[in-house]
Parts: C-alpha cells; sequence; structure tokens
C-alpha cells in the first residue's frame, strides 16, 4: 500500500463525519426559507421585519466568528463541533416557549442562539475539507460538501412543510383568525423538541467518535488574537476574500430564504417549499463544480462566470413578468411540475450562479495562510453576516416604490464586487 493510498484511507472516515456535520447544517440553516414567511403569516410581520428572522440567525456570526476561533485553538476542532451542536440543541429547545408565546422576540432569540452554533460548527469544519488533501482540490471537496448542505436545503423545507404545514396549505394568503394561529404556532413545538434531542444526541456521538484533531495553533499565545487578525489581513486575498463571501451570502440568502416570502405576496400556496428550488439549482452547480474543478476549469474561471451568470439572472428578475408562466409551462409542467411564475424560477435559478462561489473563494483565500489557517476561516465565515443584511436591505428596499420584485436590484453591486475577486482580488498578496 503506498504512502497516498495510506493517507486516502485515513482521510476517509473523517470527511464522512465532516459530510454529516455539513448535511445538519444545511437542514438548520435552510429552514428559515420556510421559517420567514410562516412566521410572517403567524405573526403578521411586515417585509422587513420578517426578514429580521433571518437577519438574526445571520448576525450571530459578526459578533461569535473570531471567540468560535479562539475557543477551537483551545479545545480542538472535534470538540468545536461538539459544542457547536450543543448550542444548536439549545436554540431548538428556545422555538418551544417562542412558539408558546407567539413573542417574537423569542424567536429572533432562539435565531440568534441557532446561528452562534453553526458558526461556532462552520468554524471547525471548513478547515477539514481544506486541509484534509491538496489544496488546488479543495474547490471540488468543497463541492461535495456543498451537495449535502445544499441538499439538506432541498429537504428542509418539504419537511417543514409536511411536518409543521400539514393541514395548513387553505391558510396561504388569508388573514388567520386567532385559532388558526394558535394552531400553526402549537404545530412547532414538537418538530423543535424533536431536533433539539437528535442534536444532543449527535453533539455526544462526534465527542466520542474517533474523528482524528487537525494541526492548530494550540501553541501559539492565544491573547495575541488582535495580532492574529492584523497579520491575517495583511493578506489581500483574504481580507478581500471576506467581502466576497459577505455578498456572496448576501445574495444566496436572499435567493434561498426570500423566495418563498415573495411567493406568498403572488398567492402561491406551496410558498413553505419554495426554497426547495433553489436548492435544487445550487446542487446542480456544485456537482458541476465537482466534475469541471480544477480538471477543466480553475477555481477563480468558474468564479468568474458565476459572478456574470448572477448579474445577468439578477435583471432577469426585476424585469420579468411575475404573470408569466413560460419556464415553467416548458421545463416543469410537462413532467407533473408545478405551474410557477416565471419571476421565482428566476430567483431559483440565481442558485445555480451561487453554487460555486463559497468553494472557490474560501481556498482561493486560505492559500498561503499557513498557520494563520484557523483565524483566516474565522474571518471568512464572519462573511456569513451577509447573510443578515442581504435580506434585510431586500426587506426595506421592497417597502420602497420598487416593490418586492424590484428590491432584487439590490443583489447587482454584490456580483460585481464577486466578478472583481475573480478577476483581481485573490491574486493579490501585498497591500504595497
Amino acid at each position: 500500500m503506498t504512502m497516498t493510498t495510506e493517507k486516502q484511507k485515513s482521510s476517509t472516515l473523517p470527511m464522512i463525519i465532516v459530510a454529516g456535520l455539513f448535511f445538519i447544517l444545511g437542514f438548520a440553516t435552510w429552514l428559515n426559507g420556510s421559517l420567514m414567511p410562516y412566521l410572517k403569516q403567524i405573526l403578521q410581520l411586515t417585509p422587513f421585519e420578517a426578514s429580521l428572522i433571518v437577519g438574526s440567525f445571520y448576525i450571530a456570526v459578526t459578533f461569535t466568528a473570531l471567540p468560535s476561533a479562539s475557543i477551537i485553538r483551545k479545545v480542538g476542532y472535534k470538540n468545536g463541533m461538539a459544542l457547536g451542536m450543543a448550542t444548536m440543541m439549545i436554540a431548538g429547545l428556545l422555538f418551544i416557549p417562542a412558539a408558546e408565546t407567539q413573542i417574537f422576540p423569542l424567536f429572533l432569540f432562539a435565531q440568534l442562539v441557532m446561528g452562534t452554533g453553526i458558526t461556532l460548527l462552520q468554524t471547525a469544519v471548513n478547515p477539514y475539507v481544506v486541509r484534509l488533501g491538496p489544496e488546488e482540490s479543495a474547490a471540488a471537496r468543497i463541492s461535495i460538501m456543498g451537495i449535502l448542505n445544499k441538499s439538506a436545503g432541498v429537504v428542509a423545507p418539504m419537511v417543514f412543510a409536511a411536518l409543521i404545514l400539514s393541514g395548513f396549505e387553505s391558510y396561504g394568503g388569508q388573514e388567520l383568525t386567532v385559532a388558526q394561529i394558535n394552531n400553526m404556532a402549537d404545530s412547532l413545538i414538537m418538530p423543535y423538541l424533536g431536533m433539539a434531542l437528535f442534536l444532543g444526541l449527535l453533539a455526544f456521538a462526534v465527542k466520542k467518535s474517533p474523528l482524528p484533531e487537525l494541526p492548530s495553533e494550540a501553541d501559539e499565545d492565544d491573547g495575541k488574537t488582535h495580532g492574529h487578525i492584523k497579520e491575517a489581513l495583511a493578506h489581500p486575498n483574504l481580507a478581500f476574500g471576506v467581502l466576497a463571501l459577505f455578498f456572496y451570502v448576501a445574495v444566496e440568502v436572499i435567493a434561498g430564504d426570500t423566495i418563498g416570502t415573495f411567493a406568498l405576496s403572488l398567492g402561491v400556496k406551496n410558498y413553505a417549499v419554495m426554497t426547495s428550488y433553489t436548492m435544487v439549482c445550487m446542487v446542480i452547480g456544485y456537482i458541476l463544480g465537482i466534475f469541471l474543478i480544477p480538471k477543466y476549469v480553475s477555481q477563480h474561471i468558474a468564479l468568474t462566470v458565476s459572478a456574470i451568470l448572477g448579474l445577468i439572472l439578477t435583471l432577469a428578475v426585476v424585469f420579468s413578468d411575475s404573470h408569466s408562466f413560460v419556464i415553467a409551462n416548458s421545463i416543469l409542467v410537462p413532467f407533473g411540475g408545478a405551474q410557477l411564475p416565471d419571476t421565482l424560477l428566476l430567483i431559483a435559478f440565481l442558485g445555480l450562479a451561487n453554487a460555486i462561489v463559497w468553494p472557490a473563494v474560501f481556498p482561493l483565500a486560505l492559500s498561503g495562510m499557513g498557520k494563520l489557517t484557523s483565524t483566516g476561516s474565522a474571518l471568512l465565515i464572519m462573511g456569513i453576516s451577509g447573510g443578515a443584511f442581504g435580506p434585510m436591505v431586500w426587506g426595506l428596499s421592497s417597502s420602497t416604490s420598487l416593490g418586492q420584485q424590484g428590491a432584487y436590484l439590490v443583489m447587482l453591486p454584490c456580483y460585481l464586487f464577486i466578478l472583481f475577486y475573480a478577476v483581481k482580488g485573490h491574486k493579490m498578496r501585498s497591500w504595497n
């Protein structure tokens, strides 16, 4: 047996475990796409207030990414993963009193705690994927993890609809009575209790698993956190990478989580599953990434194509006819699919443009970071906070003359910056 074969074999089990964690991350994250219009309906929220449901989830990243890196340096990657899932378990339990009282701030707090747990888990698992193999093929490995993450995004809205919205399909697009609101709110309790128990068991299982510890910066002076940050940001490819991921997550969450709210405004009954359409497109994009990168297309070329496609689709979303069904009649209805407005499907197609961005940016940004990898990873994870601001800017813009459809114009500058990073930003190794 060659040394290469032994290394591949030794990394197989860790990758399987990490793959399972990416599925859990995706499931918990993309529940927001169903939760946002659901709470908008039962709590009678404005589009901006509904965007805070997603915003509170992602804003946790801003405050907890760097502390997460510090925690991982102290306890290790494996314990960091277990702690992340334990925090997610607590968040699941918090949804129970939130549902019983129907107090909006309690939902926001539960979302904030869930975002904190996911940030810790993200900061721990992403370096595994980058460092368990050659750097040049890291985008392909992250794409595999992305398929699982986004496949969970396909499944989560369906599970949400089956377990929570079952029997409430006729409530879509109408003003609810107090009894109907209470029934819908109560339907949250058992599913979130089950999710909390599952996460707790999984945290214990990971803690006791044979997952090996990656080399870390545990021997470094942990009191030099600011020094680590300053040293890491001295690499322009990382600094611009953080901004690229900020704008990427902004457009990813807009496409994945606002599509249900927009569908509700158009009177689409199955609004809770609309996120699944965007996630299916992302899965297709990840599969293309696995086959094309790096054998046929380099990471930065794939990123360039993604940014240009995002710009084109954004303009198509804004200027399309929301009463036209040409796309659905061509590719869905003949196969028994739903007849959905072209605008909704164009939003879903943004999943294709978004799929390769994270897998391409993450390794390009961490290139040459060495001992600063975990700090760089934490800074990149902070880019996820774009998921808080993207939907909120969309929600605010929806209240203007642009309306909900025109508000998708906020994605244009995001894709323009991603294009800059693909063409120039990732190549910069010095600020001089």
